[in-house]
């Protein structure tokens, strides 16, 4: 018997307003996570391990600093004379081409095409997440089941659960109720943007929707679609219990990278039987200096440092000198911090330079942000939970 025909669609067109200064100017699955990777690695280093070389990745805002990064697949195996990654942008020439204003609307638009493909499930992702999970485990289970959907689940904290679409479930595994990001959330048990779809019944059902409420008014999976779906009875979820943290704020950002500097990670990102991959740098060895203190970190190739780094990641390229200390921070990519500053508790994106005896952030409180290219003036102190410069400026 022949596998499947599995395609696999990266919904990474958001503008991901809420990474504030760290999506101004890239795609938010194009921002860096742990150093060296970006957040899309996750989902296509899925798909990699669980055999599916069929994916579509969908972009829409800062197109070029993750189709730089995605190039022809090849860290994930998708470099393929037959199938392999496509990149899909907005387009002109159709009646359904134009701006996509959700992910519900992303996926009408592109229906034509999933159609022509034939495809047994369709499993749509998004990249905003971190975690590892075999798509196809999943996917052998909603082919089994009868359902139109299967909406992977997990559980979140109770104070967080009115970010997510939440949902109940009943008896064999079928969702009995769906919200869509409620003001009083029933329950804790919160999808985490991985579903699989039956492409025919699923496309159809979204044409409908899309005669009711317009092109426009599709908007996200959560807002229609989903509901719909429940509300018909063919909804069912698969409970994950693994590792999985959105990453879509600043503040989960952060904590995010506190969890990887855990002495017991929750995820192995070199584990051999399931690694992460990522484009290759070109970075020298992490270089610490004489009389440099490095605790508790994440030192990536190509990083300098000769003052004191504690709790923190430091991405390729990295500059601490001596003098200058670094405590629970993200620095990005060519960050330098100089001889006799501080910053603390923190998220330095690419190339932010921090002036001699500058001091930035603070113990507790709100993370602050300096964004891409800042300069902080030598001496000059910015608060805690600060964003610099400040986006209400521009």
């Amino acid at each position: 018997m022949s596998l499947p025909r599995v395609l696999v669609l990266v919904l990474a067109g958001g503008a991901g307003g809420r990474l504030e200064l760290l999506t101004e100017q890239r795609a938010k699955p194009a921002v860096p996570f742990a150093g060296v990777y970006r957040l899309v690695d996750f989902p296509l280093s899925n798909c990699q391990h669980a055999h599916l070389a069929d994916v579509w990745v969908s972009v829409q805002f800062h197109p070029a600093s993750l189709s730089r990064h995605l190039a022809n697949g090849r860290p994930w195996d998708l470099d393929r004379t037959d199938g392999g990654l496509l990149v899909l942008p907005p387009y002109k020439g159709t009646d359904r081409a134009g701006w996509v204003s959700g992910t519900a609307n992303s996926l009408w638009r592109y229906a034509p095409l999933v159609r022509d493909f034939a495809a047994d499930a369709l499993v749509v992702v998004s990249a905003d997440a971190v975690y590892k999970l075999d798509y196809r485990d999943v996917v052998d289970e909603h082919l089994g089941s009868g359902a139109e959907v299967t909406m992977v689940t997990t559980e979140v904290a109770e104070d967080d659960a009115a970010r997510y679409g939440i949902v109940e479930v009943g008896a064999g595994g079928k969702i009995t109720d769906y919200a869509y990001k409620p003001d009083q959330p029933r329950t804790t048990t919160a999808t985490n943007e991985v579903f699989v779809f039956s492409p025919g019944p699923t496309l159809d059902r979204l044409e409908a929707l899309r005669e009711e409420h317009g092109e426009e008014g599709l908007e996200d999976l959560g807002t229609h679609l989903l509901p719909a779906q429940t509300r018909g009875g063919v909804a069912r979820a698969h409970s994950f219990d693994g590792y999985w943290r959105d990453v879509g704020t600043v503040e989960a950002y952060w904590e995010a990278h506190r969890d990887f500097l855990s002495p017991e990670p929750p995820l192995d990102l070199d584990d051999p039987r399931w690694p992460v991959h990522t484009r290759g740098g070109r970075h020298s060895a992490a270089r610490v200096l004489r009389g440099a203190e490095v605790d508790g970190s994440l030192v990536s190739g190509g990083t300098r440092v000769a003052g004191r780094v504690s709790g923190s990641v430091l991405s390729p390229g990295v500059v601490v000198e001596a003098g200058a200390t670094v405590v629970d921070s993200v620095l990005l990519t060519g960050a330098r911090v100089c001889a006799g500053a501080t910053v603390t508790r923190a998220v330095l994106d690419d190339g932010v330079v921090v002036g001699e005896r500058a001091s930035v952030g603070g113990d507790g409180g709100d993370v602050t942000l300096l964004g891409r290219g800042a300069e902080v003036d030598a001496g000059t102190e910015v608060p805690a939970g600060a964003r610099f410069p400040d986006p209400q400026e521009d």
